[in-house]
């Protein structure tokens, strides 16, 4: 009995890793393998981060207790249109970064302070957000396509042919790059260090730890998920600009989220507001921080979005609230708020960017696509739901 307790746990504990291997199997088999060539693993990566950006400020939103914010997308294609007209009056390139960063940051205040202060309900707010920066976009571009022609902004940023981390290593006749897998070994010891350390802290100060074969078992797949896409990258083009961003956002946040104050405050509100804020700690200010971080992460996404498809125009960003939405819901977030990791979302964008590009392989039309997408969010849901009815 306790045997099988301890199997449903693991399995209920690592649900959408084992989902995320089953799908990406199922359309291998479906492809015969095409979803595992270098170039496909490669686009996975690069025409989802904006994806994996944007969820991971999702996150937050929705730790408050399941709030959401439907003008990322919006926000993203102003942030975009922005960014392209200052450098095609000549901005410099980074101070043109730097003025997109800002404004997505003042979008993103501004309306965390009718949500943290005023209390506009957070779907209000951001649903006027998403009409007003809509709107503004179509009005500074007058409905136009704007090229952005900015070769460095597009090579650091973007995710085209030649938005690749240089390989330091590369010698003449070997056509592997070295640099990526030499990135993915050094990836591969980082974790398993981390892991060994934290196992040993928990132990050390008296709190439960997993069973060692646990730890080993889990510690294997990664390692082996982790060299497998690195060799797949490698074989390719190496490691994508778009990747590197996406990797700087996870780290940080991962810490933000884990490790500080403002992240146990993020889980408090969303476990329990009320008694969050009669033990003494501001929850308008956690909202405000939640909501502004969202807007600065959608001003990054308009940054890698413009850089990728080398143009702005005015329908840039549709739906990429959704996508985000659905990511964090797929990864483990909770609907109610005060569940979620960063680690999580990644996996349900993941998965996301694996069920895209494999029906895409497979020819299945758009449409039906969304119909998939939209069951596999609502899955997601029911079963975050039901979980919470039989541990209450």
């Amino acid at each position: 009995m306790m045997t099988k307790t301890k199997v449903l746990n693991f399995v209920q504990k690592y649900t959408m890793i084992i989902a995320l291997v089953l799908v990406t199997g199922f359309f291998a088999w479906r492809t015969n393998g095409k979803i595992l060539m270098p170039q496909n693993i490669t686009n996975i990566i690069s025409q989802n981060a904006y994806v994996f950006v944007l969820a991971t400020g999702m996150l937050l939103c929705i730790l408050t207790g399941g709030n959401i914010d439907l003008s990322v997308g919006s926000v993203v294609c102003f942030v975009g249109t922005v960014g392209a007209v200052a450098m095609s009056k000549g901005m410099n390139m980074w101070l043109a970064v730097l003025v997109m960063l800002a404004v997505g940051l003042l979008i993103g205040s501004w309306q965390a302070f009718w949500i943290a202060y005023v209390k506009v309900p957070p779907f209000i707010t951001t649903l006027a957000g998403m009409l007003i920066f809509r709107g503004l976009s179509n009005v500074v571009l007058q409905g136009k396509t704007l090229a952005v022609k900015n070769e460095s902004f597009v090579k650091i940023f973007g995710g085209g042919a030649k938005c690749y981390v240089p390989d330091i290593f590369a010698k003449e006749g070997v056509e592997i790059n070295i640099l990526c897998l030499v990135v993915g070994i050094i990836a591969c010891a980082l974790y398993l260090f981390f892991t060994l350390r934290n196992a040993r802290s928990r132990k050390k100060a008296g709190l439960e730890t997993e069973a060692l074969y646990v730890t080993i078992v889990k510690a294997v797949v990664i390692v082996a998920v982790i060299m497998f896409f690195t060799l797949r990258l490698a074989q390719y083009k190496g490691l994508p600009m778009a990747l590197i961003w996406v990797v700087a956002v996870v780290m940080i946040y991962t810490y933000i989220t884990s490790k500080t104050t403002v992240g146990r405050y993020l889980y408090a509100i969303g476990g329990n507001e009320t008694a969050t804020r009669l033990s003494g700690i501001d929850t308008k200010r956690i909202y405000f921080f939640a909501y502004a971080n969202m807007g600065l992460l959608a001003g990054l996404a308009g940054i890698l979005t413009i850089a990728r498809l080398t143009s702005a125009q005015p329908t840039y960003g549709q739906n990429y609230e959704m996508d985000a939405i659905g990511s964090c819901f797929i990864g483990g977030a909770s609907a109610y708020g005060g569940v979620g990791t960063v680690p999580g979302v990644i996996i349900g964008a993941l998965l996301m960017g694996v069920i895209n590009i494999g029906m895409s392989i497979m020819g299945v039309d758009a449409n039906w696509q969304k119909v998939v997408k939209g069951l596999v969010l609502l899955a997601a849901v029911i079963f975050d739901v039901v979980s919470k009815k039989k541990n209450s």
